[in-house]
């Protein structure tokens, strides 16, 4: 504890996202602790900003540095940190309790907050869409929401998990209606990956950093909230319908990561997804994890069916395959929808863009090694988008099959023809998530369209 004002110190762990909205809406106003930094892990280029004093409030007058997590026994010692809070997910076991002992080991308490101390309630219905781990297929699942809230007549607000890549000051509160606006915000790959989806379908979409405003913005112009969450995290609402996504493709991880897990236990539905493409033994795995964690959760399976703009173009190629970043990277995954569509429309050779990867594109297949003939479209910034550019148009191939939500053909000048994949949710007992949305929305007692 530090001396003279007798708060306790404490160290925020995260990853530009669920840290921000623990301190928010927890720490911020604490007159018993004084947080001393964040630390930045997963995204890059976060570490090394300031959580600006706009947003840190009037106890943090010069805002709070961002460090990386790398120094965090040397953060720990240098300013006598009393805790250490992790706030950031999609960590398996294992490193979670790395970190832990790290923390323990340089004299600090490590400290995992729970949900009744971080969500925020609202005075509309809540359909929280989580997963057990990035990847799952959250994207077509909201989406697939969406239709049905649509038919009963609901306004509908999509209320995207954070990712405050730029100007923290001008990322408070964003609403995206149009796809200008995700110009407007200047938004990355990343950022547009989770964005474009909805606002091409329709949906009104909220992002940003300060998530009690957001929610107040929201809530003026819909009648259900929808959370979209980001990678395995918790919601940041509290649920009047709490859906997670299950992975067969990675069998065992729905009790072996953080906060992953967590969500299962608090489900009201779980979705086992890609089960079109999963071997039969992977979705007993995963439905047999899940009953025996929470046997009152409805299960239900789904299909994530590919499908090409233009599936001829693809017989016979060379083709190099882009996959969504995130899934790949600290989702694990070795491969994605792309690589499922080259595969079934008989692609000649999926060529390795690693010999052909620059800058910090070869620097993410050094550190994943189990990526190899994917390549993952990294764009946190202008400058890895342009490494992402250069990479592709090195790779020697007859076609670019694009397996992210977005069409990268918009943002990069690809100097070779591409094709775009995309994929939805095909329930295999379709009335049970519309008829779990129409209870929601009516328990809250909001009125249905006849």
């Amino acid at each position: 504890m530090s001396a003279g004002n007798q708060k306790k110190n404490v160290l925020i762990m995260g990853a530009a996202g669920r840290d921000f909205h623990d301190f928010n809406v927890f720490w911020k106003n604490q007159t018993n602790y004084h947080v001393v930094a964040f630390t930045a892990a997963q995204i890059p280029d976060i570490a090394g900003r300031v959580y600006p004093p706009l947003l840190a409030g009037a106890n943090y007058p010069q805002g709070i540095p961002i460090e990386p997590e790398t120094s965090v026994t040397d953060l720990i010692k240098k300013h006598k940190i009393d805790e250490v809070v992790l706030a950031y997910s999609d960590l398996n076991y294992k490193d979670v309790m790395h970190k832990a002992a790290t923390v323990n080991a340089a004299g600090a308490d490590f400290r995992i907050m729970g949900w009744q101390q971080t969500m925020l309630p609202s005075s509309k219905p809540v359909i929280a869409i989580c997963a057990v781990r990035t990847g799952c297929g959250k994207s077509q699942t909201t989406r697939k929401v969406c239709e049905y809230l649509k038919e009963l007549g609901q306004k509908v607000a999509v209320i995207r998990h954070p990712m405050p890549y730029g100007d923290l000051t001008e990322q408070i509160c964003q609403r995206f209606a149009t796809l200008s606006d995700l110009d407007l915000h200047k938004c990355t790959i990343e950022e547009r990956e989770e964005y474009e989806p909805h606002i091409v379908a329709g949906n009104l979409l909220f992002a940003g950093v300060d998530y009690a405003e957001i929610l107040r913005r929201a809530e003026a112009e819909a009648d259900v909230i929808l959370w979209d969450g980001g990678n395995n995290d918790l919601p940041f609402y509290k649920p009047t319908l709490h859906i997670v996504i299950a992975d067969p493709h990675r069998p065992g991880h729905e009790i072996a990561y953080y906060p992953g897990e967590t969500n299962v236990r608090m489900a009201d539905l779980v979705i086992i997804n890609k089960v079109d493409t999963a071997a039969a033994e992977n979705i007993a795995t995963v439905e047999a994890n899940v009953r025996a964690i929470n046997p009152q959760a409805t299960i239900l399976w789904a299909e994530s069916p590919v499908s090409l703009s233009t599936p001829e173009s693809v017989k016979g190629k060379r083709v190099l395959v882009v996959e969504d970043g995130p899934t790949l990277t600290h989702g694990e995954m070795a491969f994605g929808a792309g690589y499922v569509a080259a595969k079934r429309m008989g692609a000649h050779e999926i060529v390795d863009p690693r010999p052909f990867a620059v800058g910090t594109i070869k620097q993410t297949f050094e550190k994943h090694t189990h990526i190899t003939e994917i390549l993952p479209a990294m764009g946190y910034g202008a400058k890895q988008m342009s490494e992402l550019e250069q990479t592709i148009n090195a790779t020697p191939c007859d076609l670019v099959v694009i397996g992210t939500p977005i069409d990268l053909g918009r943002l990069l000048k690809i100097n070779k023809p591409s094709v775009r994949v995309t994929y939805d949710l095909r329930e295999e007992e379709p009335e049970v998530l519309r008829s779990m949305v129409t209870k929601a929305v009516a328990t809250a007692r909001v009125p249905v369209a006849k």
